[in-house]
């Protein structure tokens, strides 16, 4: 950060003395992917909705919003909590967010219109980043009698809040099992926060989470319920990819959580940041550039970054478009054509 804002202070010298800091085409020939030519910029407003507070996706994405308000001038982004993707997705159609949080199952049925969005086909839908491979966390209390995932039926279990990427994900999973969801469980509809409180308080069997590892709230069951987190076979994994071609293997190594002592086998589909073809190219180049260039800084409080790298960003997006102002940037840096 300090690297960029040495840069930042260097171009407004240049700017200056060529006597002309408000054109925007000084700005591109100094440095055409400075975010201080923005003077001139009329401000570009980002309404950022996230995930639950408890989860990883609403820190990290509040600490990069606030990156973009620091670096980029003509940026006001705010990171908000929300039900989680579906929701996410939801506002962006509605005009109501400018990017949000989203894996690429759900991203792949709104700009198609399928699923959750049937009839309501989001071409406008863009990604500015992929990011990690969010994997699905099926965390039990210790007397629940479930051992694994069949054994939701009959269950008191919290799939997520209604309309959120663990309820979604919960339900396909279910569906693939051949259970009847979600009659064949007793569903909880609720989210992190009251799915922690309620499997402590012996109220709930257990809960879907679809996060970063390690997240708050599987922390929380694990060390204060006696919580344990439940894999999912791989003859089911491969099961679901041959339908959803997104959903990856993926090992949640062992000691990750407390009394976790081996390593557990689940399904994970890569998270992104998505945004809507109509915010301006400039602004989406801008944060891409800024979020990439302090991923280390980024990575530094936040363990799913860890070992990211800018390849990573154009990967398993299941075919939804890059943002322009986005693809501008890795056509820079040359992780695409």
């Amino acid at each position: 950060m300090k690297k960029a804002m040495a840069m930042v202070m260097a171009t407004i010298l240049v700017v200056g003395l060529a006597g002309c800091g408000s054109s925007s085409s000084s700005a591109e020939s100094t440095d055409s992917s400075s975010a201080t030519a923005s003077e001139s910029k009329e401000t570009v407003y980002i309404n950022f909705p996230t995930a639950s507070t408890t989860g990883t996706v609403y820190p990290l994405c509040s600490a990069i919003a606030n990156l973009w308000n620091t670096e980029i001038d003509y940026v006001k982004a705010s990171a908000q909590a929300s039900n989680g993707g579906v929701d996410n997705l939801n506002l962006i159609a509605d005009g109501d967010a400018q990017m949000g949080v989203a894996v690429t199952s759900i991203l792949y049925e709104s700009y198609v219109g399928e699923g959750s969005f049937e009839g309501r086909a989001n071409e406008d839908l863009r990604v500015l980043t992929g990011l990690y491979y969010n994997p699905n966390q099926l965390v039990v209390s210790a007397d629940s009698g479930i051992e694994s995932i069949s054994d939701l039926a009959g269950k008191t279990f919290a799939p997520g809040a209604s309309g959120s990427t663990g309820e979604v994900e919960t339900k396909i999973h279910l569906t693939e099992l051949g259970m009847n969801y979600p009659d064949d469980i007793k569903a909880q509809f609720v989210g992190f926060t009251e799915a922690t409180d309620l499997i402590r308080n012996k109220q709930l069997d257990g809960a879907w989470i679809m996060a970063g590892t390690p997240t708050a709230a599987v922390t929380e069951v694990t060390a204060t319920a006696g919580g344990k987190v439940i894999g999912i076979d791989e003859s089911l994994i491969e099961q679901l990819q041959e339908t959803y071609p997104w959903y990856a293997k993926y090992t949640i190594p062992a000691g990750t959580y407390e009394g976790q002592d081996e390593d557990v086998l689940t399904s994970a589909i890569k998270i992104t940041i998505c945004t809507d073809a109509s915010v301006d190219d400039d602004a989406a180049y801008e944060m891409t550039k800024v979020f990439w260039e302090n991923i280390e800084t980024l990575a530094a409080t936040s363990p799913s970054l860890q070992g990211l790298t800018v390849a990573d960003a154009v990967t398993d997006l299941a075919g939804v478009p890059l943002h322009d102002g986005a693809a501008r940037y890795y056509q820079e840096v040359g992780v695409i054509d």
